[in-house]
């Protein structure tokens, strides 16, 4: 139990030490704006001020968890631990060199996708506009850091308080965008496959289609046997978040009426846990994602609660109030397609604040840090370079005691076409994060 004073209570600074203290450290504490009964308090003691208290460790507030409105921050940094951290103490009797209060919510709240910013083609806050990739901490999770930080300084001198004992977790997820190549496509599509095939003398792709068509070959975005081998030898608990979605130019799965697609997503839930994957089109149309969660929910006859957007659209807060509405309790989407790393700068679930309503929400925000697509395509790496930046963020990960969450999709698996050698990437992913 440590004791908390401030000199005025307000939503945010409330969710931010729950975060910290609740969540990271496993801490209870006793908050208080009575400087008076807080001096006369017996224990632990952390003054989050204007100006140090007798008798408490002492940690100078900035203005952003006192402020209720949304406007652009004039941040300043300081070198703490070998990291650029925003919001600098200039009062020496602070005992942590910046407002790692006020710094941790800023990132946590991604204050900054509030504010006017570059959108990437597919209208996605762009990676290279977060604070964390320009000051070169978005591969790690630094709101975590700073927890264990200042619970280790806050132990220094107060001993009686226990260790975190919070434990790292694995949790793989694959995104079905397209659960068959070739099959259960249609005549229709089929024949526009091959039309584009012709038309670009893929003749390899030709002789593969009509092989898997005829029932000679399996086709090869099928990987599902292999994953459900996976997730049984090592132990996994693997989530599936499923686009069930009419055909669109980004929504390219099979159609829901399809009963073999039907008989595969039943499958899925009987195996692990199953999402929605939002379409492209409904993250503007909250008809349309009623209708695609209520369907879902209706093939598999369960209450859908767990979702991601497809390519990753997120618009805050408009995407997680319509999950909030349909009665979504958590969201996988927090990551970049851009690049790896922790768009959040954390590596542990949290509830999501509504800045414009000034809310702590109860939907839970699990967020991930690597996804197939990111590596390959948007940084080009090399499987070699792959495993080794999916090795560091496990390592990252680990450290903190954090959960760490890849995304796959199964037709990354099938180790043929551009995705031919990077099954080994995947299973080296699986064999690092479970060890």
């Amino acid at each position: 139990m440590i004791h908390i004073y401030s000199h005025k209570n307000t939503k945010r600074l409330q969710y931010i030490l729950n975060l910290i203290f609740n969540d990271l450290l496993g801490w209870e504490y006793i908050f208080t704006t009575d400087r008076e009964k807080f001096t006369w308090a017996e224990g632990p003691k952390l003054a989050y001020t204007n100006s140090p208290v007798k008798g408490a460790l002492f940690l100078s507030a900035k203005d952003l968890l006192f402020e209720t409105d949304i406007r652009h921050q004039e941040i300043q940094f300081v070198d703490f631990e070998g990291h650029d951290c925003p919001y600098p103490s200039y009062n020496d009797q602070s005992f942590i060199p910046f407002d790692i209060f006020a710094a941790s919510f800023l990132l946590v709240s991604r204050y900054e996708e509030y504010l006017p910013h570059k959108k990437d083609f597919h209208k996605r806050f762009q990676a290279t506009e977060s604070l964390a990739y320009q000051k070169n901490f978005l591969h790690k999770p630094m709101v975590n850091i700073w927890a264990q930080s200042i619970g280790n300084k806050i132990r220094d001198i107060y001993p009686e308080l226990q260790k975190a004992k919070s434990s790292y977790q694995f949790t793989p997820s694959y995104d079905i965008d397209i659960a068959w190549s070739y099959k259960h496509k249609g005549l229709i599509r089929n024949t526009g496959g091959f039309i584009r095939d012709i038309l670009h003398f893929n003749i390899k792709d030709i002789k593969l289609r009509i092989h898997v068509l005829m029932g000679k070959k399996k086709d090869p975005y099928d990987t599902f046997n292999m994953q459900y081998n996976w997730a049984k030898d090592y132990q996994l608990k693997p989530i599936y978040f499923i686009l069930f979605a009419p055909l669109g130019p980004f929504d390219k799965n099979t159609p829901t009426s399809n009963t073999s697609f039907q008989n595969l997503i039943k499958d899925l839930g009987d195996r692990a846990q199953i999402g929605i994957h939002p379409s492209y089109e409904s993250n503007e149309k909250s008809k349309q994602l009623k209708n695609e969660v209520n369907q879902l929910s209706d093939t598999v006859h369960i209450d859908i609660t767990k979702s991601r957007q497809h390519y990753l659209k997120l618009n805050l807060p408009s995407t997680y109030r319509n999950l909030i509405n349909l009665g979504i309790k958590e969201d996988y989407t927090m990551g970049y397609a851009d690049q790896v790393g922790f768009r959040a700068s954390i590596c542990s679930p949290f509830n999501f604040y509504d800045l414009d309503l000034e809310s702590e929400t109860k939907l839970k925000i699990h967020p991930f840090a690597v996804m197939d697509g990111t590596l390959r395509d948007y940084l080009n790496s090399s499987r070699e370079d792959a495993k080794k930046i999916i090795s560091q963020l496990i390592s990252e990960v680990k450290g903190v005691n954090g959960q760490f969450i890849s995304l796959w999709h199964n037709e990354s698996l099938c180790d043929t076409g551009k995705w031919e050698g990077w099954l080994e990437v995947y299973e080296h992913l699986i064999k690092e994060a479970q060890q």
